[in-house]
């Protein structure tokens, strides 16, 4: 009898995470949907596709450390084994003109993104290592990245409205209150804070890597490509949804749909050859080719530092209730 693999995926409902689930699903694979709308989701995997008997959509809300906490035991309480676990969920809130406040007091794009991920992927690690020899292949932890967090490739140097730079860690160091809202202690940039916590999603795997990476799980970060057309967006101005897709289409070239998008995703966490490598990011770069392959694509020194990444790892050890 053949064993079934097992992942949990966050953002499940919508975009790349949804469209990995179907491409899991297809594979063979159990399915748990992390989302905060369970309607949304349930709608969602029917559209697209994804059987029943191939999904469990459980409740998160990753703003909400509580929320995080009360998925893993009830994911615990399930007694299944896990195999992968994917975080692809992310709020973009490029619009605000002040900070929105999670459960815990702190900005919510760094909230969601970054400290309910952090804190998921702690409560869950234990899961990812007893499942070692489960499968033919390691299990995976895998952090959905951006090109913008990265200012390595040309989308991370856009300077508008800042390129993703988390500085000294003054704002975190500070206990990230209000009325501070950035990692760094500067004022308050919606966009900027969004891409700071992808920078520190990307810092995160790689401490991992470094911390846990002799237990066998494999620890990588992805960039599929512009997924443009996706609901991350939905808060942007209606002009820049629609020319946003036009421009990665027709001039940039870097323009990827859902599916494929989740389908490169899917790759990572399932196919064997991307196995062999933690502690990398994979690639397929910003102007997409037919059948280009994917490779690892270096972070910039922003996302390299050793000690500023290891303090980064100790204040939100604290943030989270984890110190």
């Amino acid at each position: 009898m053949s064993i079934q693999p097992v992942v949990i995926i966050t953002g499940a409902s919508s975009g790349v995470g949804l469209w990995a689930a179907r491409s899991l699903a297809t594979r063979g694979w159990l399915v748990i949907m992390a989302c905060r709308d369970l309607a949304k989701a349930e709608a969602a995997a029917t559209e697209i596709g994804i059987p029943a008997e191939s999904r469990r959509i459980m409740p998160i809300d990753l703003g909400d450390q509580a929320s995080v906490r009360k998925f893993a035991d009830e994911f615990h309480a399930t007694g299944l084994p896990l195999d992968a676990l994917l975080l692809t969920a992310a709020v973009y809130l490029p619009r605000l003109e002040a900070p929105m406040r999670s459960a815990q007091g702190y900005e919510i794009s760094v909230a969601t993104n970054y400290f309910g991920h952090f804190l998921l992927a702690h409560l869950l690690i234990d899961d990812l290592k007893q499942a070692k020899g489960r499968l033919a292949s390691p299990p995976r932890l895998i952090t959905l990245g951006t090109v913008t967090a990265n200012s390595e490739e040309f989308g991370g140097k856009i300077p508008i409205p800042a390129p993703a730079d988390l500085g000294d860690l003054a704002g975190l160091a500070a206990g990230f209150q209000a009325p501070i809202a950035m990692i760094d202690g500067k004022p308050f940039k919606p966009g900027k804070a969004y891409k700071d916590s992808k920078l520190a999603c990307m810092i995160m795997s790689r401490e991992f890597q470094k911390r846990w990476g002799s237990t066998g799980i494999v620890f990588n970060t992805l960039y599929p490509g512009c997924v443009a057309e996706t609901l991350l967006f939905r808060h942007t101005p209606p002009a820049f949804q629609k020319i946003f897709p036009w421009f990665q289409k027709n001039i940039t070239k870097g323009y990827v749909s859902q599916p494929l998008a989740g389908e490169r995703t899917a790759q990572v966490i399932a196919d064997p050859a991307f196995a062999s490598q933690s502690g990398v990011h994979w690639s397929w770069g910003n102007r997409q080719k037919e059948g280009r392959m994917p490779f690892a694509q270096p972070l910039s020194t922003r996302g390299t530092n050793e000690a500023r990444n290891e303090r980064l790892w100790d204040l939100t050890m604290k943030a989270v209730g984890l110190a």
